[in-house]
């Protein structure tokens, strides 16, 4: 059985409803999630596998011999993973921060109210490489046998070098002559993000909207919209000509401002609470869109996003995402 292999603090925490454990002199309080002891600093523990609680029991047990450890509390959700809240006296010290096992699990230093996952709230997510696993531009381009020139301008786009409007300009015009039929083929095995599907569903039974926004196009973001049941969905549209690609598209362009422009345009239009707005994206062009957001996430970012966001998922899937709320 799983809680044969498990360390018993976090044993304790799972399945033990007391409220003080001791261990080897070390006393830890439990505290409900609602009831945040006043004052304190606090981080969040995430983690997939009980493997990694023997590592991580061994650090919180140096921060407990330092008495810097106020309370302990279980995070639950629906969607898999394990977490755990610690309150602290003050925030940790870079020593500290360097000494945590981040090869096992990831470690949020909470630094402000967070969203409530238990009132209504908006998502607005950015597609490629965030709700799905590829770029679709440069699959796209793949299959129409200029992928390698359509990647280059892909990257640098990603990494802020180019204006995204040029950038999708330059892209587009590469897929001039391509059959449109590239298109359907692509919908039809796009992958989604691990832990989308989990994320999404919690979202859901707590009331929240869910939006994507993407620099790609129409016919993907529509796939997903249909697919995930999700609440609106925009994108370039692409112009085709006598089933062909014309290497344009058409009216709108949705950039980094179109996508910060629709946290507020759906915030406004559902009448979401201030304070309840998150954004999640992976690339420079999702920036403004995280910084319009009340709370934007970096998901397995690229630098200038991740030094942006006010919190970055590193390694795990977006399963991660309901526990950087608050219950």
């Amino acid at each position: 059985m799983e809680s044969l292999n498990q360390d018993a603090l976090f044993l304790w925490l799972a399945a033990d409803h007391s409220l003080r454990f001791e261990r080897q002199g070390q006393v830890f309080e439990r505290y409900q999630e609602s009831a945040i002891p006043a004052d304190s600093a606090r981080l969040r523990i995430i983690y997939q596998d009980i493997s990694a609680q023997a590592s991580l029991s061994a650090w919180i047990a140096l921060l407990a011999q330092s008495s810097q450890i106020i309370g302990i509390s279980d995070i639950e959700r629906q969607v898999g993973l394990h977490c755990i809240e610690l309150a602290l006296v003050s925030p940790l010290s870079q020593a500290q921060l360097e000494a945590f096992p981040l090869s096992v699990a990831e470690l949020h230093v909470i630094t402000l109210a967070l969203p409530r996952l238990n009132h209504p709230g908006l998502l607005v997510m950015d597609m490629d490489s965030t709700a799905i696993q590829i770029e679709c531009i440069d699959e796209l381009a793949a299959m129409a046998g200029v992928g390698a020139r359509v990647a280059a301008i892909t990257e640098r786009a990603m990494q802020g070098e180019l204006d995204f409007e040029q950038s999708l300009r330059q892209r587009v015009a590469q897929l001039k002559g391509a059959d449109a039929n590239i298109i359907s083929t692509l919908c039809a095995s796009l992958p989604l993000m691990q832990g989308l599907e989990s994320m999404l569903v919690e979202l859901k039974s707590h009331g929240w909207r869910l939006v994507v926004a993407s620099g790609g196009f129409t016919p993907f973001v529509g796939h997903l919209k249909q697919l995930l049941r999700l609440d609106a969905a925009f994108a370039n549209e692409l112009v085709i000509t006598n089933g062909k690609l014309a290497g344009e598209v058409t009216g709108k362009v949705v950039d980094a401002q179109f996508k910060a422009d629709v946290v507020e345009r759906c915030s406004e239009q559902w009448n979401i609470a201030k304070g309840q707005r998150v954004a999640i994206g992976d690339g420079a062009n999702d920036i403004p869109m995280v910084m319009a957001a009340d709370f934007g996430i970096a998901f397995h970012a690229k630098p200038k996003l991740a030094a942006a966001a006010d919190a970055n998922i590193r390694h795990l899937d977006l399963r991660v995402l309901p526990y950087l709320l608050q219950m």
